[in-house]
Parts: C-alpha cells; sequence; structure tokens
C-alpha cells in the first residue's frame, strides 16, 4: 500500500474552498533546490505511518472534512495511490492531488479519481533542468499539463518564485507558454524558507512587485500571487 512520510489532520489551504487533510507520499526522484519537504525526497525511507491508520483516521474525521489531498514528495510514484484514492472516496471524501507531473501517463490513468488538482510548474519546459537536475523532466511535465487541461478535472497550476532560479524574462516566457497551452487558472507562490536544505536566501524577487506580473496576470480567467 502507499507509503506515508506524513499526515496533516487539518488544512484550510491546500484544497480551495475545502478543509481537507492532507496525505504526504513518501519518495521523488526529483531534487528541486528549493523544496521545503527534502525528507520525503528518498523512496526508500521507513514510512511515518501505516495506511490503515490513515484509513482509521479518516473514518473519525467523516463529515467533519470536506476532502483529502495526496501530496508528497510525489504521490504518482507510488503503484498504491489509486487503491488509496478508492478508499478515501468510499468515505465520502472529495479527492485532491498534488503533483510535479513526472509520470504523465500514470497521471491520466489517476485523473479520473480525483476532483482538484494542484500541479507545480517549475519554469520554461526547455529549462526544467535546471530546476530539478533531471534531463527530459520539462517534456513530461508539459505533457502532464496538457492531461490535466484535456481531462475537465478543476486544477490550479502554480509556479514558486525565486530570482536566483528564474528570471523575470523565464517567468514572463513561462506565462506565454502556459497561456497558449489553455491554462486558465496559475498561481505564483513567494519562495518559503522553512525546511530548504541546503537553504536559499529568502529574498522577494522584485519582479512580483512590479506591473510586469499584473501584465502576465491578464493572459489568465484566474491569477493571483500567494505569499510565503
Amino acid at each position: 500500500m502507499l507509503r506515508i512520510g506524513g499526515l496533516t489532520p487539518y488544512s484550510a489551504t491546500d484544497y480551495p474552498g475545502c478543509f481537507s487533510a492532507v496525505v504526504f507520499c513518501q519518495g521523488c526522484p526529483w531534487h528541486c533546490h528549493y523544496c521545503h519537504n527534502p525528507h520525503l525526497l528518498p523512496a526508500g525511507t521507513p514510512a511515518a505511518m501505516a495506511w490503515s491508520e490513515v484509513v482509521d483516521f479518516l473514518g473519525r474525521r467523516s463529515g467533519l472534512l470536506d476532502a483529502v489531498v495526496f501530496s508528497g514528495g510525489e504521490p504518482t510514484l507510488q503503484a498504491g495511490l489509486a487503491e488509496a484514492a478508492r478508499a478515501a472516496k468510499a468515505l465520502g471524501f472529495k479527492l485532491g492531488l498534488h503533483t510535479a507531473g513526472m509520470y504523465p501517463e500514470r497521471l491520466r490513468e489517476l485523473l479520473p479519481l480525483f476532483d482538484w488538482v494542484g500541479m507545480d510548474i517549475k519554469a520554461p519546459f526547455a529549462d526544467y533542468e535546471q530546476i530539478t537536475g533531471v534531463a527530459g523532466s520539462g517534456a513530461k511535465a508539459r505533457a502532464s499539463t496538457r492531461w490535466i487541461l484535456d481531462s475537465g478535472v478543476d486544477y490550479e497550476f502554480r509556479t514558486t518564485v525565486h530570482s536566483a532560479l528564474l528570471s523575470r524574462d523565464a517567468l514572463a516566457a513561462m506565462g506565454r507558454e502556459l497561456a497558449a497551452m489553455g491554462v486558465q487558472h496559475y498561481v505564483l507562490q513567494e519562495f518559503r524558507q522553512q525546511g530548504c536544505d541546503p537553504p536559499l536566501p529568502p529574498t522577494i524577487p522584485a519582479y512580483l512587485r512590479c506591473g510586469m506580473v499584473e501584465r502576465m496576470g491578464r493572459q489568465f480567467r484566474q491569477f493571483s500571487v500567494r505569499g510565503a
């Protein structure tokens, strides 16, 4: 079953408009420089808790929470995600998924199970390796973006911004690329230093406070900048 790296029993921010529990899945093959959950990267780390414990917890929260969000790490890394998602849905919860889109074919098969998906967009797809450290990662993320848009599932695409990793020009190019694909809901997230290893300075890019971001936002039906 699912290898669990942690559980947040209550969140008002991980599924828009819903109170949710967040199940953190262990393992991720990408090594993004701003990752604030590096302890979740090794797939072989012993589970923090058993999936059966999560199911017991969710059973006690039925009627008190609206949704269950599978986050990570990268949830689609694990073959047990589909079965776990069905078990959570059977308890009456909406289902959310946080993903980086690194397994597009798996994501395509999983999308019908979920009510909402939040996908991280790291950089312009041609520049992904600079963030993830993995060759070919941009092509996989682009394919996953296309699957989400074509699925009809409610979604949010979001990008974590740090001036050392994403320039103003790169951000503008990424906005144009996503808008051309048909993305309608896009969020910029300020970098959060907590948990980042090795740490990056907690700088807020100056371009988040200028007219460029406002102009960029006009390309999307829903657009916002989310604080750290």
